[in-house]
C-alpha cells in the first residue's frame, strides 16, 4: 500500500486529491498538511512513502520544504504540484530532488502514474519537461536571465513582478526587509533589469506572471 501525504494550503484541493488517491487500489492518504512546517512535523510521526507537495504555500514554500524533506528523509519521494506552467519551476524542483512535477491542470491519470513511478524509485518526466531539461542542459547559464536566479531570488523576482513592495514580500516570506532588499539587488545585478517596471514588463513578456 502506497502511503501518501497531501500538502496544499487549499482545503478543497486537498479534499479532491484525497478522493483521487483513496479511490485508487493500492494507495491511501496518510495525512494532510497545509504548509511546509506541517509536512515536516507529520513525516516525523507518520509513515509516508510519497508526498504530493504544492509549490506555493504560506511560510516555508514548497521548494524549501522539498529540499528539507530530501535532506532529512531521502527515501520519501516527492511529487510537486503547481498552478504554474512547467517552464517556471519544473527544472528547479527536479534539480532539488523531486520525482516529478505535475501542474494542477493535468489529468488525474497522469498524477496516479506519477505516484506509481515515484514509489518505484523512478522519475516521472513528461515529454514537455524532457524538452525543458534538454534545453536547460544545452543552454545552461547562457539562456534567459531569470533562469540563472537562485530559487529564493526567483521567488522574490516573481513577487516584484506582481507589484509587491519589499515590505510586503518580507512579510509574505517571513524574511527581514533588509534580506529581501539584498535579494532584489541580486536580481537586478543578474538580470540587468534596473527597475520594478522593467521586471514587470519582462515577466509579462515571458509569461512568468
Amino acid at each position: 500500500m502506497i502511503k501518501i501525504l497531501i500538502a496544499d494550503d487549499h482545503a478543497i484541493v486537498r479534499h479532491g486529491l484525497k478522493q483521487l488517491v483513496d479511490a485508487e487500489p493500492g494507495m491511501t492518504t496518510a495525512g494532510e498538511a497545509q504548509n511546509g512546517n506541517e509536512v515536516l512535523e507529520l513525516v516525523r510521526s507518520t509513515p509516508v512513502d510519497v508526498v504530493l507537495l504544492d509549490i506555493t504555500m504560506p511560510g516555508r514554500n514548497g521548494l524549501e520544504t522539498l529540499k528539507e524533506l530530501k535532506r532529512q528523509y531521502p527515501n520519501i519521494y516527492v511529487i510537486v504540484l503547481s498552478m504554474h506552467p512547467k517552464d517556471q519551476y519544473a527544472v528547479r524542483v527536479l534539480r532539488a530532488g523531486a520525482s516529478g512535477y505535475i501542474t494542477k491542470e493535468s489529468a488525474p491519470e497522469e498524477l496516479i502514474q506519477a505516484i506509481k513511478k515515484a514509489h518505484a524509485g523512478e522519475k516521472f518526466i513528461s515529454p514537455e519537461i524532457a524538452e525543458l531539461l534538454a534545453d536547460y542542459l544545452e543552454r545552461g547559464a547562457t539562456g534567459e536571465p531569470h533562469r540563472i536566479l537562485s530559487d529564493r531570488e526567483f521567488e522574490v523576482f516573481k513577487k516584484l513582478a506582481e507589484g509587491k513592495t519589499v515590505t510586503q514580500i518580507a512579510k509574505e516570506l517571513f524574511l527581514s526587509v533588509k534580506t529581501v532588499s539584498t535579494y532584489r539587488t541580486r536580481v537586478i545585478e543578474k538580470t540587468g533589469l534596473a527597475s520594478n517596471d522593467a521586471i514587470v514588463q519582462y515577466c509579462r513578456d515571458h509569461k512568468i506572471v
